[in-house]
């Protein structure tokens, strides 16, 4: 057997196991290096506001609730229709067909496959700092050495620093736009060019979680031609399906085939019931525009409202904000935690830079009156 072969069949017993055993975390799960704050999140459902981990505090749509409660009832059988129907909609929602596809259970399961696949190969993955990092522990177990690049200083990503970090052995380039936790867009210009070429000797990896609440357009369409491009996609954020685990991934058909081959049992990482609940939400544009516009006004009035306390905050192209707490007269977790809140999170250690989803407008009020009653 050779150590390919070898690598990617200890991989499948592996995750099999974790399944099994529930020792996930172990394999994918963050490593103990991480700063505090980085850590899994303590997102407690016993707290009457929750505004830490970018969920959509409005749905699932009536549409999806409603195909979900009929799928539990069939939820005895294996979803395969279902599954190649979803595969087939997503396809062709970007042009692209249902071979292009590859569906997990939410694009976090993805992005450790695809860290695993990039791995086979020992060598290095480029990435922002700060940025999503749910894949690094996956991507260092499999032959990868993360190396971050700064973001700029108006915490955007530094493309040209990025191109410069790659060497001989970079085996993958990871970029969320609109970006995680900043906020902030790469145009579509810019971000295409950056592909293009960062694609010719290693995978790119784009994950595009936000694109909905952007005006920024989906990338997907380069995975047509461009066996070296990969968009992770999730149904977690405007389709407000995050408890229900559900994400798919974008790429050329014989890059889907060999991802899928590092997948345990390829496709079925989605259940009956959250497959049917995308499939009714992909139908309700109306919910999804709703989302987009009721977050755009509560963002609108947490920015100005942190912009008189006193904060800078980066402009958003997603349902969070980012914010410098340093002017700020006091300890804003601490002060929002004591008042049942939370959502207060840090990802540059040791610096006053701060993220917080956007919740309901009622909601952000209450956070905006604790942090007033604060100063």
């Amino acid at each position: 057997m050779n150590n390919e072969l070898g690598r990617r069949h200890w991989l499948k017993q592996t995750v099999m196991a974790a399944a099994g055993l529930g020792l996930s975390t172990q394999i994918f799960g963050r490593h103990s290096g991480c700063a505090e704050d980085e850590l899994p999140f303590n997102n407690s459902t016993n707290s009457p506001i929750r505004i830490g981990s970018n969920e959509n505090p409005y749905g699932p749509s009536a549409l999806a609730k409603a195909a979900m409660m009929q799928a539990v009832a069939k939820s005895n059988r294996y979803p395969w229709e279902t599954t190649t129907l979803l595969r087939k909609k997503l396809g062709e929602a970007y042009g692209l067909s249902a071979e292009h596809v590859l569906m997990g259970a939410g694009s976090s399961e993805l992005l450790g496959v695809i860290s695993a696949f990039a791995g086979r190969q020992n060598g290095n993955a480029i990435a922002a700092y700060p940025t999503f990092k749910l894949w690094f522990t996956a991507a260092e177990h499999f032959g990868l050495t993360v190396k971050t690049v700064p973001l700029t200083t108006t915490k955007v990503h530094d493309l040209p620093a990025m191109l410069s970090a790659m060497d001989g052995k970079t085996r993958m380039v990871y970029v969320v736009n609109p970006h995680n936790p900043t906020g902030t867009v790469v145009a579509k210009a810019a971000l295409e060019s950056f592909v293009q070429e960062a694609s010719k000797t290693a995978v790119v990896l784009l994950d595009e979680a936000y694109t909905e609440y952007s005006d920024e357009p989906s990338l997907a369409y380069l995975v047509a031609n461009n066996k070296n491009v990969i968009v992770a996609k999730t149904f977690s954020k405007i389709h407000a399906m995050a408890g229900a685990r559900i994400g798919y991934a974008l790429a050329h058909p014989d890059t889907i085939t060999q991802l899928a081959d590092w997948q345990p049992w390829s496709n079925a990482g989605a259940g009956a019931v959250a497959l049917a609940g995308a499939m009714a939400s992909m139908d309700d544009v109306d919910f999804q525009r709703s989302c987009r516009q009721k977050n755009d006004a509560v963002k609108t009035f947490v920015t100005e409202a942190l912009t008189q306390l006193g904060m800078q905050v980066i402009p958003s192209h997603t349902s969070f904000l980012y914010y410098n707490t340093g002017t700020y007269s006091a300890d804003v977790a601490a002060i929002t935690s004591a008042a049942g809140i939370v959502g207060v999170r840090t990802y540059e250690k040791d610096t006053p830079w701060r993220r917080t989803s956007i919740g309901t407008m009622d909601e952000m009020k209450t956070f905006i009156d604790v942090l007033k009653r604060g100063v």
